[in-house]
């Protein structure tokens, strides 16, 4: 099967929810939501049978001037299973969470304005599918778009409640801007280089007499893409966004869209850090210096926090720090670990796992207690410990305990950052990582050793019990065993 029919199967199927929703007269809008879910794994399966044009290049359409625009390797392939993963555990989380997203949209006891919610993460991976293979600068361009509009509207999608609606336009307002920083700098990479198209680039880049014009279109693309994966400068519209939205856009704009724009940030950067690019070193600086400063902003930040969502909002711009601190450390091929590649896709593998368990746990908590503050964990160790054990786990591989698969995505960074000699990233890393054991075991002390704020039990239904079983067990066992997902990017 061609390639490219993953990402129309895709969005025919956010289509078809779309419509179906419209027109099938129901008070209960879960099927929507499963109906994606389970299209979305269909598409998850047909993606390892997915076959680009130099597996075949006898078929006909191997010779279409599509392929200008998209590539597919192993690569694309893994992030658009990242991807299709990512879309179909948000659906689940949004079954289990649409009574709050009723009691803010149309009616508390009505689930009408809510049905078309289900059809949005749906299209903005098809987005996401369309970055991993992006080939050409205009291409990526549009699919980021893509992605963009349709979290503006996730993210204001509880338009009854004030929080929502002014982290939607924040979000509107800052990825506007980040979007004419995009431009920009394409248009001055162009008019330096000559072409948008990014395997013709490191040809184009030799040819280049003035390299100021071309680091300076750089820069403001990395300055856009710093807003898509929360990155200093670009990180100020994090917290409140993260707070604001509903439980579900949170977890896939803290998943969903850092992956989406690590990978366009790793097709991007690939041509200018090559070993014969004349500006490979001031990147490579210009990324150690973003990598620094998002590391001590996330995880310091990160320390007073009192509400559970603002805390993951800073955790999430640590671990952008990390993953940006891999990239400074370009590896394409290593003897001691595995490549700066490698090493950031693991890594947001993990995090997937760990965040989105996370975030099942929290969607249960806002709905049984009605908040999201740190003390709205207090005694879950003795009304629920099956519950606080998942919890305890998750927290605790985000922070990077070993035998769990946050450490090893930890350990591939430091040691990268260790090969390529970036003593000074290593050190802040160092420092970044006790940080976050701090604010990280300051939930699990709520857990268990603070007393309940409420004696009643949390009663999980069965979507979140099984999700969050099955994210739990996987990210002990990718801490033993880390080879599937290695295997996967080879």
């Amino acid at each position: 099967m061609p390639a490219y029919y993953l990402e129309a199967l895709t969005v025919t199927l956010g289509f078809i929810i779309l419509l179906a929703e419209a027109f099938v007269p129901s008070k209960n809008k879960s099927w929507a939501g499963l109906a994606g879910a389970i299209g979305l794994a269909v598409i998850l399966i047909l993606a390892f049978f997915a076959i680009g044009p130099d597996e075949k290049p006898e078929a006909g359409w191997s010779n279409w001037q599509l392929w200008n625009f998209y590539q597919f390797d192993s690569l694309a392939r893994f992030y658009k299973l990242f991807s299709l993963f990512t879309a179909a555990m948000v659906l689940l989380l949004a079954v289990d969470y649409r009574q709050i997203l009723a009691r803010f949209t149309e009616n508390p006891k009505s689930e009408e304005g809510t049905g078309e919610f289900y059809s949005l993460p749906i299209f903005a991976c098809g987005g996401m599918m369309w970055m991993a293979s992006a080939k050409d600068l205009a291409g990526a361009f549009v699919a980021l778009e893509l992605v963009t509009v349709t979290f503006y509207i996730m993210v204001a999608y509880m338009r009854r409640n004030v929080g929502s609606l002014e982290a939607g336009v924040k979000y509107l307002i800052l990825g506007a801007l980040s979007t004419g920083f995009l431009v920009y700098g394409i248009a001055w990479i162009y008019g330096t280089t000559g072409t948008m198209s990014l395997p013709a680039m490191p040809e184009a880049i030799l040819k280049v007499q003035n390299t100021v014009p071309l680091l300076f279109g750089i820069a403001l693309v990395l300055v856009a893409l710093g807003f898509k994966v929360g990155a200093v400068p670009m990180q100020m519209w994090i917290p409140d966004v993260y707070q604001g939205a509903p439980t579900p856009t949170t977890a896939f704009l803290s998943v969903g869209s850092k992956a989406a724009g690590f990978i366009l940030l790793i097709r991007f950067l690939t041509p200018f850090l090559g070993e014969t690019s004349p500006v490979r070193g001031q990147v490579l600086t210009i990324l150690l210096i973003i990598a620094g400063a998002t590391l001590l902003y996330g995880n310091l930040a990160a320390i007073p926090q009192t509400n559970f969502k603002r805390l993951l909002a800073y955790s999430s711009i640590a671990h952008a720090g990390f993953l940006i601190l891999a990239l400074a450390a370009w590896t394409p091929v290593s003897e001691l670990s595995v490549t700066s590649t490698e090493a950031v896709s693991f890594y947001l593998a993990t995090y997937l796992l760990m965040t989105l368990g996370v975030f099942f746990i929290l969607a249960q908590i806002r709905i049984h207690r009605d908040g999201e503050a740190i003390t709205d964990f207090n005694g879950l160790g003795k009304t629920n410990p099956v519950i606080a054990m998942a919890m305890t786990v998750l927290l605790a591989a985000l922070a990077g305990v070993p035998l769990t698969a946050g450490f090893i995505g930890k350990f591939f960074v430091f040691a990268l950052a260790a090969e390529s000699r970036l003593w000074g990233g290593l050190v802040i890393a160092i420092i970044a990582a006790g940080a976050g054991f701090y604010y990280y075991f300051k939930t699990i002390r709520a857990i268990w050793w603070m007393p309940p704020s409420s004696q009643a039990a949390i009663t999980l239904p069965t979507i979140s019990r099984i999700s969050i079983g099955v994210l739990t067990i996987a990210t002990v066992v990718f801490g033993f065993y880390p080879q599937p997902i290695l295997a996967l990017l080879k």
